[in-house]
C-alpha cells in the first residue's frame, strides 16, 4: 500500500450531512464530501490485508484496495478506471449504497473502517466533473438485437455492456423517464435525479434506445418483444408490495410507501404526477409501517412535506446497538442503525402489530396496536392506540407482478414468486428470455443489481455470439 502505516496514524473521518434544520427545507443532496486532501489521507488507512475481505462485501467485486492505492498516489484518472472496470455506475452506490465493503474491512473489528464509500464517490464524482467520463460505444455491430424490459439498476447495466459489445440495445421503461426506483422510488435528497440523467445520456450516445411510456405485456405483448429481437432481459424489479390485511385498510389515508414516494419524485423533476389523488404529509399525523430503507424514504419525504409528527413501527424487535465482531465479522451485522431520515424527527417503536385500523368518516383516524414477543405473539395487555392521519405502508416486497409479461410468456416461478433462472446464465425456462435484478432474485440492493445486470449481460452476450469478453 502507499502509506503502510497508514491505519495506525490517521483516523477515520468521514463525510458529514448539512444540518437537519437546513435540509429538510428541501430536496437536494446535502452530503458534504471530504476535501481531496482528506479523501487521500482516508485512503491512506487502506491495510495491505492478507485477504482483503472488502471484496468479500461488495457484491460488484470493486477491487477497493487499488483504487485506495491509486487515490493515496494522486492518481485519480487511474483510479476511476479500475472502479469502473467493476460497477458501471459508482454515482449510484456511492450515495445509496449501505456500504457492505465497509462491514467487511478488517479495520470494522475496533469499529473504525476505511470509508470506502466516500472515496468511491469521490473519485466519480471527480470524473464527472474533469470530464473523464466518456461515451464509449462500441467498433463494431454485431447485427443482434437485445430487449431489455425495465430501466432500474439492473436493466441499465445490463443493456450498458451490451451496447459496448456492439448489440443494438433497445430498453422499455412504463414510465415517462429511464431509471426505474433510481428516478422513481430513491428521492431526491438522497440521490438526484441529474445523476441517473447524464448516465442515460451517456448511454443514448453508445447507442442504446430508451422506449419510454412503453409497459411490455400491457402496451407491447410478449409476442410482439420475441419478433422484436433475438433475446429478451427482464429485468423490471419486485413490484408487488406486501399488504396489511387488517380491519379498516380500505380506509381512506392508507397508502403503499410506492404510491406515495414517487408521486414526490415527480413533482421535483417537474413531471405531471398524473391522474392520481394526491397522497401528502402536510399538517397530518404521520405512521410509517416498516423500519427498512423505503419507510426511512418515506419518513424524509414527509417531514419535508411539513408533517406534524411521524412515527416509523417495526414488527421485529429493536436490534442490538453493537454487534459482536467475533460471531459476525466480516459478514453483514444485524444491528441498530439510524438512517438520516429518522434523525431529522421521527419516533421509532419496535415490536408493534398493527391490529387495526379505526376511521371517522371513511378516514384513517388511529391504528389499534399490540406489542409482540420475540415469537411474534402479542403480549397480553399491551394494546395501545396511536393517532394517523395518513399510513403508509413500507413493509417490503413480494415480488414481480406476474400478470402481464410474465403470465404471457408463461415462465417457471420460484418458490417466492420469483421469475427463475440461476446465477450462471441468468436464463429463464424460455431460452431466448433472460432475468436478472430483483425481478430475479428478489427485493435487494442497487449494487446487487448492478452485479445481476452485469452478469447477465455476460450470458446473453456468450448465448449470441458463443463467446464473450465481457467480465462477470
Amino acid at each position: 500500500m502507499g502509506k503502510v502505516t497508514g491505519f495506525l496514524e490517521i483516523d477515520r473521518r468521514d463525510r458529514r450531512y448539512a444540518p437537519a434544520s437546513d435540509r429538510v427545507r428541501h430536496y437536494r443532496e446535502f452530503v458534504i464530501p471530504l476535501s481531496e486532501e482528506a479523501t487521500r489521507d482516508q485512503a491512506a488507512r487502506c491495510m495491505d490485508c492478507g485477504i482483503p475481505y472488502c471484496h468479500n462485501g461488495c457484491p460488484v467485486n470493486n477491487q477497493i484496495p487499488d483504487f485506495n492505492d491509486l487515490v493515496y498516489n494522486d492518481k485519480w484518472q487511474s483510479a476511476l478506471q479500475n472502479l469502473q472496470s467493476t460497477n458501471n455506475f459508482p454515482e449510484f452506490t456511492g450515495r445509496v449504497c449501505p456500504a457492505p465493503c465497509e462491514a467487511s474491512c478488517t479495520l470494522n473489528i475496533q469499529d473504525v473502517p476505511v470509508t470506502i464509500k466516500t472515496i468511491e464517490c469521490a473519485i466519480v464524482d471527480r470524473g464527472w466533473a474533469n470530464g473523464w467520463i466518456r461515451p464509449e460505444p462500441p467498433k463494431r455491430k454485431t447485427g443482434h438485437s437485445v430487449g431489455i424490459v425495465g430501466s432500474g439498476p439492473a436493466g441499465l447495466a445490463c443493456a450498458q455492456q451490451l451496447a459496448r459489445a456492439g448489440h443494438t440495445v433497445h430498453v422499455y421503461e412504463k414510465n415517462a423517464f429511464p431509471g426505474g426506483l433510481l428516478r422513481y422510488g430513491i428521492p431526491d435528497f438522497k440521490l438526484e435525479k441529474s445523476n441517473v440523467a447524464r448516465r442515460v445520456a451517456q448511454m443514448e450516445a453508445e447507442g442504446v434506445v430508451f422506449d419510454c411510456n412503453v409497459h411490455v405485456g400491457v402496451d407491447v405483448t410478449a409476442e410482439e418483444m420475441l419478433e422484436r429481437h433475438d433475446m429478451i432481459v427482464l429485468s423490471g424489479g419486485s413490484e408487488k408490495p406486501r399488504d396489511l390485511p387488517v380491519t379498516g385498510r380500505d380506509l381512506n389515508g392508507i397508502h403503499f410507501a410506492m404510491d406515495f414516494l414517487p408521486q414526490q419524485n415527480r413533482r421535483v423533476s417537474d413531471e405531471p404526477v398524473g391522474n392520481v389523488t394526491p397522497i401528502l404529509a402536510g399538517g397530518k399525523h404521520v405512521i410509517v409501517i416498516g423500519g427498512g430503507d423505503t419507510g426511512s424514504d418515506c419518513i424524509g419525504t414527509s417531514i419535508r412535506q411539513g408533517a406534524l409528527s411521524v412515527t416509523q413501527l417495526e414488527i421485529l424487535p429493536q436490534p442490538p446497538v453493537k454487534e459482536n465482531k467475533a460471531l459476525t465479522w466480516p459478514d453483514w451485522p444485524l444491528k441498530l442503525r439510524t438512517s438520516s431520515s429518522q434523525e431529522e424527527g421521527a419516533e421509532r417503536d419496535f415490536s408493534v402489530l398493527t391490529r387495526k385500523l379505526i376511521g371517522k368518516n371513511g378516514h384513517v383516524t388511529h391504528l389499534e396496536c399490540v406489542r409482540v414477543d420475540d415469537k411474534m405473539q402479542p403480549v397480553a395487555g399491551s394494546e395501545f392506540e396511536l393517532r394517523a392521519d395518513l399510513v403508509l405502508l413500507a413493509m417490503g416486497f413480494l415480488g414481480p407482478v406476474q400478470e402481464g409479461v410474465i403470465e404471457q410468456l408463461g415462465l417457471d416461478l420460484d418458490p417466492r414468486g420469483n421469475v427463475l433462472a440461476d446465477t450462471r446464465d441468468y436464463r429463464t425456462s424460455n431460452e431466448r428470455v433472460f432475468s436478472c435484478g430483483d425481478m430475479r432474485r428478489g427485493q435487494s440492493l442497487v449494487v446487487w443489481a448492478i452485479r445481476e445486470g452485469r452478469q447477465c449481460a455476460r450470458a446473453v452476450d456468450l448465448a449470441l455470439m458463443g463467446e464473450t469478453v465481457l467480465p462477470r
